[in-house]
């Protein structure tokens, strides 16, 4: 028997969930089990907590779309009792149970062996919303951004995605403007690394003219919507943005002018389908360019216990930095 937070379903379609207390037969089928040290809280983990947003397909459900831990049997010779892993995405915490909980058994292909220099507890500090800020810097080096083309925007800078970005462009030498629409996160974000702040409604709102001054080398979007269709009118000439979330909405009120008399690049990041060459690649970057202390400064500590409340926290934006939820706590 173990813990693990389980959400249920009545049969007017309404979700609870609870801390319960259940048997290691009621696991999916998988290669590999592994018990659980750490997860985190990520806005799906939000959706999957309370009303579902469509993302889980059965009840009861565990979620938990990233957790780290200690392999305690596989079925498959990638990995042995003992073998610290990490996994994120693959539609994990969604379709399949997830990390919320302190046994998980997943596919072999859907883990990642923890890089040299993280413990489990940083994994998950990182965790998917780190995954993918990483996802993010490096697209935008492999299409050619160094720091000394200029400033680098981030926005959405103050949630998960945003804080890793900013402390590890900062840690790489860039100058990071850091979006945020909370004043009060200022010194967070200065803390991190940034050497701008902007605020929301600067930059938030569309405008007639498709390109305005070239200010910005590179960009990691997590907002879309209206900021992205301003944000790329604003790119320096061949600059990137890389696309990561969709806070500020799903529609793109743009035009194509910035791609073709800029040759500006927008590129689309997907941190659940990643292969596993690429993964194991951006957590190795993570284990070496995040620095520890910034990414200690993020961490909000949490049990299981905590999570009903944090799932509702995350979808009102109410949530800053990276949640580490302790599964034993």
């Amino acid at each position: 028997m173990f813990n693990a937070l389980v959400v249920e379903k009545d049969d007017e379609g309404k979700t609870n969930a609870s801390v319960q207390r259940i048997n290691v037969d009621r696991l999916p089928a998988g290669d590999v089990t592994v018990a659980v040290e750490y997860s985190t809280v990520n806005y799906k983990d939000g959706l999957c907590i309370g009303p579902g947003g469509g993302l889980v397909r059965n009840y009861p459900h565990v979620p938990g779309i990233d957790f780290a831990g200690t392999v305690e049997a596989s079925d498959d010779a990638r990995y042995a009792p003992g073998d610290k892993v990490v996994l994120t995405g693959w539609r994990v915490g969604e379709a399949h149970w997830g990390g919320y909980s302190q046994k998980a058994r997943v596919k072999a292909d859907w883990l990642v062996p923890l890089p040299e220099g993280l413990d489990a507890r940083q994994a998950m500090a990182v965790g998917t919303a780190g995954f993918t800020a990483m996802l993010a810097v490096m697209a935008l080096e492999d299409h050619g951004l160094r720091p000394e083309q200029g400033e680098v925007l981030v926005t959405g800078a103050a949630g998960g995605v945003g804080s890793v970005a900013t402390a590890i462009l900062a840690n790489l030498g860039y100058e990071v403007a850091g979006v945020t629409g909370r004043p009060e996160t200022a010194d967070y974000l200065t803390g991190l690394g940034a050497t701008k702040i902007v605020a929301r409604e600067e930059i938030n709102e569309t405008t007639k003219r498709p390109l305005e001054a070239e200010t910005w080398a590179g960009c990691v979007d997590a907002v879309g919507g209206s900021m992205l269709a301003r944000v790329l009118g604003q790119m320096r000439y061949g600059g990137s943005v890389a696309a990561v979330g969709l806070a500020g909405g799903a529609a793109l009120p743009a035009t194509v002018i910035p791609f073709l008399l800029r040759g500006v690049n927008l590129l689309g990041i997907d941190s659940v389908m990643q292969p596993y060459d690429n993964r194991v690649r951006a957590w190795n970057r993570i284990a070496h360019d995040l620095p520890m202390d910034k990414l200690e400064a993020m961490v909000v500590p949490a049990t299981l216990g905590d999570l009903p409340k944090l799932g509702r926290d995350i979808l009102k934006g109410q949530v800053r930095g990276r949640i580490v939820v302790d599964v034993n706590g």
